[in-house]
């Protein structure tokens, strides 16, 4: 008899992001906006200025201006509940990730490095749609100050293109 499948769940779920939605996310020059709560529910929001994947696609990391986001690190370390969406300005194409288990984390090397390819990629799709490297610099300029990473599993990925399918699971990776 052959052998049979394991019945017994991995102990590491798949991640909801294969490979394409890993370089969409990360070198795409999408427009990153990165939300949580506090324990009463009261949303906060900041903007991302970067994000890095693991190689196994398993683990995300956006990267925020600290003295910008402060009450969004504050609800990510009472909570540790965050959502970060990642939408495509020239055509709006839009995916949501949720995450149960963030944590604010200091930079890694090559960060730095990620975040400079980032503003350029940003920069130039937004200059396809006609908008110039000032307004691009003033919606993600750092002005010097620290930045940090806010570091989580995706439990849920979604589809949030508008369209018939907006708000939609996206399938996990296989």
């Amino acid at each position: 008899m052959p052998d049979q499948p394991s019945s017994v769940p991995s102990a590491v779920p798949e991640s909801p992001i294969d490979a394409e939605l890993a370089a969409f996310i990360t070198t795409a020059g999408v427009s990153i906006s990165v939300g949580s709560s506090g324990a009463g529910l009261l949303p906060s929001i900041t903007r991302g200025i970067g994000c890095r994947v693991a190689p196994d696609r398993r683990r995300v990391s956006v990267f925020v201006v600290a003295e910008q986001s402060r009450e969004v690190l504050d609800d990510v370390r009472d909570t540790r509940r965050i959502a970060a969406v990642f939408s495509q300005p020239c055509n709006h194409r839009t995916l949501q990730l949720k995450g149960r288990d963030a944590v604010v984390e200091a930079l890694e090397a090559g960060d730095r490095e990620r975040i400079e390819r980032y503003r350029g990629a940003f920069s130039a799709e937004l200059g396809a749609i006609g908008f110039g490297p000032l307004f691009t610099h003033a919606l993600i300029d750092s002005g010097g100050g620290e930045i940090v990473a806010i570091a989580f599993t995706p439990c849920a990925a979604f589809d949030q293109t508008p369209g018939p399918r907006a708000g939609e699971p996206l399938a996990h990776a296989k």
